[in-house]
């Protein structure tokens, strides 16, 4: 896998190669200039078809696109073919003549060990997108956009909030960090998607994400902690949701994460693994920029310790568990006490 400094490696090593190359500026210029048409039609990558990206690319071909996905596992994208999707054995296959290629892939290190290490990305048409709708750390995404660049490639950071149900929908908050004009151009390809919002340049979509599932983070445990005081008095928790919703507690997390808690349901639709990744990268984040959040720190030892107890691939509500978990501890080291 390559680091955020492997990829800029890689980015001066093709900058180098091309600028030997008689006439080698002058393509970078017109390439930059040319955008690949984004219409209903035009063939789209998708890398990464789980649990959201799965209902991402369908959206996608369900308006029109020629979606061409690929997944580690292929068997997460074969619902895909009954919308019109065609699936590829390989990253590369899926790029090949391309306008666009949208990645859903897990982390930052995953989508440079997929597209950056080998000459992937050469596969896109010229003046293609790639749009990387992933949440990855700042710094890396920075890097990629460097690296794709060299490729004569244009990169937007999209990472999306609203879970499996926006992302089933068609109703994600897509936060878009790049060149102005790319991003307009890019309205047809994310309508299907969601609403997208230009944050401003490159990396800004990914500190938008953060900002997110701090305010996430924070009012999913509000909930979880608020749940666990009223179930304790003898509140019914499905009532207490019903009550709730409207009043000034209301929020998209009481009303899907709060149903959840109530009926201790907690198949992953949003991945606790992941809430806890965004919430390190935000902490590490803070912390270059000198910043002390003492919520946000209180959130991620929070998440970690749902981690160590059993919560990896659980859905995110299940800290409702770990809140539980947590009071009983303590109730046990009164009554020792």
């Amino acid at each position: 896998m390559l680091s955020a400094g492997c990829v800029l490696q890689e980015v001066r090593r093709i900058q180098a190669a091309r600028g030997s190359e008689e006439g080698g500026e002058d393509r970078l210029r017109t390439s930059e200039d040319t955008m690949a048409e984004i219409a209903p039609g035009a063939r789209i990558a998708f890398l990464g078809t789980g649990i959201m990206g799965g209902h991402m690319a369908r959206r996608l071909a369900e308006a029109g696109f020629n979606v061409a996905a690929w997944n580690r596992s292929r068997a997460k994208a074969e619902p895909l073919l009954a919308s019109g999707a065609t699936l590829t054995e390989t990253p590369a296959e899926a790029l090949e003549g391309a306008a666009a290629a949208v990645v859903m892939l897990s982390t930052g290190a995953v989508i440079d060990e997929v597209l950056f290490e080998g000459p992937a990305l050469d596969a896109l048409m010229p003046g293609a997108a790639l749009v990387v709708m992933s949440s990855i750390p700042v710094e890396t995404c920075r890097a990629q956009a460097e690296a794709a660049a060299a490729r004569n490639i244009r990169y937007v950071d999209a990472p999306v909030s609203g879970g499996e149900v926006g992302a089933r929908d068609g109703t994600l908050a897509i936060l878009a960090g790049g060149d102005e004009a790319t991003i307009a151009d890019l309205s047809p390809l994310f309508a299907p998607m969601g609403r997208a919002t230009r944050i401003g340049p490159v990396g800004t979509g990914q500190l938008a994400k953060l900002a997110n599932q701090i305010i996430v983070g924070a009012a999913m445990a509000g909930v979880a902690e608020a749940f666990a005081f009223a179930a304790k008095g003898g509140a019914d928790l499905a009532n207490l949701r019903t009550a709730l919703m409207g009043g000034f507690g209301d929020s998209k997390v009481l009303n899907l994460h709060g149903a959840r808690m109530a009926a201790r349901e907690f198949v992953p639709g949003s991945p606790a693994q992941y809430q806890l990744k965004d919430l390190k990268t935000a902490q590490a984040l803070a912390g270059e920029m000198g910043l002390s959040l003492t919520l946000l720190d209180t959130l991620a030892g929070l998440f970690t310790d749902m981690m160590a107890h059993g919560g990896t691939d659980r859905d995110v509500s299940a800290i409702f568990e770990e809140v539980e978990r947590r009071s009983a501890a303590r109730a046990r080291t009164g009554e020792e006490a």
